[in-house]
C-alpha cells in the first residue's frame, strides 16, 4: 500500500494538476467554423454536426446465410422435400415464394413474400429441383430484419465525434456521401533559444538541434491540427514579442517552447504580459512546474519549459485537452488505468511526478509497471523507451507491488 512521507509541501503559487487543467478547460472554446468535405478526406476530423439516417440499415429483411429460404410451416419434420422454384443471390428482387416450395438463397439475398425462414446449405440436399431438408426449422431462423442494425431517422454520428474508419463507412453505409466538419486547429508553433539550430546544419559549440519543433509538430498533427510554424526566435524580449504577435493574428492557438522561466533570457512569460494577458503561469507538477497560459490579441497562448520531455508531457497533459475542447470534443479528459509497480519511490516529490514509465506483462498475465532510472526533463530518449506515463502522487512513497494510475500513450497521443 502505498504510504505518505515526511516531506511538507510547500507549494505556494502553484496551481494544482486539476485546477490548471479546469482553468484551461474553461477557456477553451469550442470552433464554430464547419466546412464539408467529401468521406474520403473526413478521417480525422471532428464532427460539426450529428448525422442522422434517412433509410433503414438494412433496408429489407435479408437472408445471413447460403441455403434455402421457405415457410417453416412448411416443414414440419426432418427429411422434407421441396419443390426450389426460385434461386436468388444477393442484389436480386425475388419473386414471392410459392407455398410449400423452398427458395435457393444467399447471404444478403432478400427474403421473398411469404417466407419466414432460411435454413442453412449444411443441412441441406440439393437433388435437381428438389430439396431435402433435414432439420426442423422455426420462423426468423437466419433473417436479418429490416432496420435491425439502423432505423430511419436515428442517429448515427454525434456531434463532436472524432472521425474514426468505423465512423465512415459508417456514413457510408446509410447513403451519407460528404460529412459537416469543424475547420482544424490553427497552432503557431515558436520554439525559443539562442542555443537552437535546426537539424541537417552544422552543430557549432554550444548548440544543440531544435527536437521541440518537430515533437510538437508531431504531436498537434495527430491531432488534426494545421501547424504554422514561427521557427527560431532569438532570446530578445522584441523578437519574442514581434513572434507571439503574429502568430496571435493567424492561428487559434499560440504554442511556445522555451523562455518561460525567470531568467534573464527568458523572454516569454514578460512578451505576453506586455501583449495582452497571462492567466496562469506555476503548476504543483514535475516536469513542466512552469506553464504559462494566457491570451494575445483575444488569442489563446499556451507555452512549456524549453526541456524536451517537459515539452512532452506538458502537452499531452494540458495542450492536449485544451485542443480537443477547440474541436468540441467531451473526452478530453485522459482516463488512467491502476497498475502494479514492480519498482521502490522512496523520495517522492512535494509535485505531483508524471514520469517516464513501461509496462509490461509478466509470465501470469499480470500487468507491472517500470519506471525510467532518469528523472532528467532532458532525457528525451526516456519518451521512447517508455509507454505512458506513471502518476505518483505528491509525498507519497511508492512500494514494489503498490497500484498506481498509469496514463497510457495510446490515451494521451490521439
Amino acid at each position: 500500500m502505498a504510504e505518505a512521507c515526511s516531506c511538507t509541501p510547500n507549494l505556494h503559487g502553484l496551481l494544482s494538476y486539476e485546477a490548471a487543467l479546469e482553468r484551461l478547460i474553461a477557456a477553451a472554446k469550442p470552433l464554430d467554423v464547419q466546412e464539408w468535405v467529401d468521406l474520403r478526406r473526413a478521417l480525422g476530423r471532428v464532427a460539426a454536426a450529428a448525422v442522422h439516417s434517412t433509410i433503414d440499415v438494412p433496408g429489407w429483411d435479408y437472408s445471413a446465410m447460403d441455403g434455402y429460404v421457405l415457410r417453416a410451416k412448411d416443414c414440419m419434420a426432418e427429411g422434407t422435400r421441396l419443390p426450389v422454384s426460385q434461386r436468388i443471390p444477393a442484389g436480386a428482387s425475388p419473386m414471392p415464394l410459392e407455398p410449400g416450395t423452398a427458395a435457393r438463397i444467399f447471404t444478403g439475398a432478400p427474403i421473398p413474400e411469404g417466407a419466414d425462414c432460411v435454413v442453412i446449405q449444411e443441412v441441406c440436399e440439393a437433388d435437381d429441383d428438389q430439396v431435402t431438408i433435414n432439420t426442423v426449422p422455426g420462423a426468423g431462423d437466419n433473417i436479418r430484419l429490416r432496420g435491425e442494425d439502423i432505423g430511419a431517422g436515428s442517429q448515427v454520428i454525434a456531434a463532436g465525434t472524432r472521425l474514426l474508419p468505423q465512423h465512415l463507412g459508417l456514413a457510408a453505409s446509410v447513403g451519407v456521401p460528404e460529412l459537416a466538419v469543424l475547420r482544424p486547429p490553427r497552432v503557431a508553433v515558436l520554439a525559443s533559444g539562442d542555443e537552437l539550430v535546426m537539424p541537417g546544419e552544422a552543430l557549432t559549440p554550444g548548440k544543440i538541434y531544435n527536437s521541440n519543433l518537430f515533437t510538437a509538430t508531431a504531436l498537434l498533427q495527430a491531432l488534426g491540427c494545421e501547424v504554422i510554424d514561427l521557427g527560431i526566435v532569438e532570446d530578445t524580449l522584441e523578437a519574442t514579442k514581434e513572434a507571439i504577435s503574429h502568430g496571435a493574428e493567424q492561428a487559434d492557438l499560440v504554442l511556445a517552447s522555451g523562455g518561460v522561466s525567470v531568467g534573464e533570457e527568458d523572454h516569454v512569460k514578460p512578451a505576453v504580459e506586455a501583449l495582452g494577458t497571462l492567466d496562469m503561469w506555476k503548476i504543483a507538477i514535475r516536469p513542466g512546474k512552469p506553464v504559462a497560459f494566457g491570451h494575445v490579441h483575444g488569442t489563446p497562448f499556451i507555452g512549456s519549459p524549453g526541456n524536451p520531455v517537459s515539452l512532452f508531457v506538458t502537452f499531452v497533459l494540458f495542450v492536449r485537452p485544451f485542443l480537443l475542447r477547440l474541436q468540441g470534443r467531451d473526452d478530453w479528459l485522459p482516463q488512467p488505468v491502476r497498475v502494479r509497480a514492480d519498482f521502490d519511490w522512496l523520495k517522492p516529490d512535494k509535485r505531483r511526478e508524471f514520469h517516464r514509465a513501461r509496462v509490461e506483462y509478466d509470465t501470469e498475465g499480470v500487468a507491472r509497471m517500470q519506471v525510467h532510472p532518469s528523472r532528467s526533463s532532458a532525457v528525451l530518449s526516456s519518451v521512447t523507451w517508455a509507454n505512458g506515463l506513471a502518476v505518483i502522487p505528491e509525498c507519497q512513497v511508492i512500494r514494489q507491488g503498490d497500484e498506481i494510475d498509469f496514463l497510457p500513450f495510446c490515451e494521451l497521443l490521439a
